[in-house]
This record gives structure tokens, C-alpha cells and sequence, in this order.
């Protein structure tokens, strides 16, 4: 139900540029757990506990040379910092499951790109240790194999087909002798589709890994161009955090 809203409320940033939608959600819920913070903290309070813990570092500083009222002066910064924390956190209490709820849509949506209609791309199948031989892959009427045989030898552990179909949610059959395992995809137009790598456990795969286009926001930059979304959206959140916060005046 949550996600459903989601998409509706976030749809439009579906046809735009990857990199300016996880722009914009990153700057709302910056925004969002700012204000939150800021409204439900005591400001007053938390500028006095700032200003203590800058004496007590000055004090601590001053000490170097006597370890042990400086030992004296740490523990009494750490009760500080304690207190700090504990009131800090009530605001996350309140904006928790929103996020959550959020980083679910964006990794339902921003992770990958779609399987698209009429579009070849890749299954690939990891086989369990100790099994050998064929593994077949059982296609839909809807799907059809792209310059591959469905039944091919297991080679270093390893089966890929290439396969393209219409739009549409699918299954992909594989077996292996009498024993077989299925995977849904999701083929379409629209940003949407199912995790493309899943991982099996006591079956004659150990992985099923879907060609799906990795999102990758920022590549061709130096050092993040490989990044995903979640790695380009905590960048941008911290960056808008810092500023909001200054913005605000919030301690």
C-alpha cells in the first residue's frame, strides 16, 4: 500500500535523468529529517551541550601533560556526548520508517534499468558444487532464446542464455535432470523491475543473475563513476544536511 502511494507521488521521477531524481529525494529527506530534528530537540538545550563539549576539548587540551585529570575531564565529555546522543535520537524515531519505506522504493526503481521489450539480454545460472552435466532453460511462448541453445554444459560452474520477449511478468524455468527452479522477471517500458540477482540455497544453483543495466548516476566521474544509487544519495545528504543545518542554525 505504502509502495503503491509511492509510485504515484514519486512517479514523475521516473522519466526523468537517474542522477536529478536521487538528487531531489536526497535534498527532501535531508530536508525532511532536518526540520525534524530542529522542532523536535531542545535547541537550547542542545547549543549548551555543544558549548560544554568545546570547553571540556579546550580543558583536555590544556592537560596533555596531566593524564590524569585529563582522563577525569574525558570521562566527564563522554557523559556529555551521551546525553547528546540520546537527544539526538528522538527525532529519528519519528522519520525512521518513512525512509525506510522511501529507500525501498528507490531501490525497487533506481538499482537497475529495465528489461525491455523486443531488448536481448543475458540469465545466467551459477551451478551448486558437485553438479554437472545440462541445465536447460524452459522459456514462455512469450520469450524466445537469442543465438543460444536452451540446454547447454555447465562450464566452470556456469550457464548463460541470452533471451528476449515482450512486456510482460515472466517465469524462467531451469533444470537440471528432475530438479528444477524458477525465477520471475519483468519485462517493460516502464522504470520497474524484479532483483535481478538472487541467491539460492539447497538447490542445484547457488545463483540466478538477470541482465538488467546497473544505474550507474555519476559515471564517468573519477572515483564515483561506478557508484550506485544509494552511494550517490548518501553523498548528496550528507552535502544538503550539512548545508540545511547551517541554514537553520541547528546545533
Amino acid at each position: 500500500m505504502a509502495i503503491s502511494l509511492l509510485d504515484k507521488a514519486l512517479g514523475p521521477l521516473l522519466v526523468i535523468n537517474p542522477l536529478i531524481s536521487i538528487i531531489i529525494v536526497a535534498f527532501a529527506i535531508s530536508l525532511l529529517i532536518t526540520v525534524a530534528y530542529k522542532y523536535l530537540t531542545n535547541q537550547s538545550l542542545m547549543k549548551d551541550m555543544k558549548e560544554e563539549q568545546k570547553e571540556l576539548q579546550n580543558k583536555i587540551k590544556e592537560l596533555k601533560n596531566h593524564p590524569e585529570k585529563a582522563m577525569k575531564i574525558q570521562n566527564k565529555m563522554m557523559e556529555v556526548n551521551m546525553k547528546y546522543m540520546s537527544h539526538s535520537m528522538r527525532p529519528t524515531l519519528f522519520t525512521f520508517i518513512p525512509i525506510i519505506i522511501i529507500f525501498g522504493w528507490l531501490n525497487s526503481h533506481m538499482g537497475y534499468y529495465p528489461l525491455y521489450p523486443g531488448t536481448p539480454f543475458e540469465a545466467t545460472v551459477t551451478a551448486a558444487r558437485g553438479i554437472a552435466g545440462d541445465i536447460t532453460l524452459i522459456l514462455p511462448e512469450e520469450l524466445s532464446f537469442v543465438n543460444t541453445p536452451k540446454t547447454q554444459e555447465i562450464v566452470n560452474g556456469k550457464v548463460t542464455w541470452i533471451v528476449k520477449g515482450s512486456a510482460g511478468e515472466h517465469d524462467l524455468n531451469f533444470t537440471n535432470h528432475d530438479l528444477t527452479y524458477s525465477k520471475k522477471i519483468l519485462i517493460t517500458e516502464e522504470r520497474s523491475y524484479y532483483p535481478p540477482e538472487e541467491k539460492i540455497k539447497k538447490s542445484f544453483i547457488t545463483t540466478i543473475q538477470i541482465g538488467n543495466e546497473k544505474v550507474k548516476p555519476l559515471e564517468g566521474v573519477p572515483l564515483v563513476g561506478n557508484w550506485g544509487w544509494l552511494g550517490v544519495y548518501i553523498l548528496f545528504s550528507v552535502v544538503f544536511s550539512m548545508g540545511i543545518r547551517k541554514v537553520l542554525n541547528i546545533y
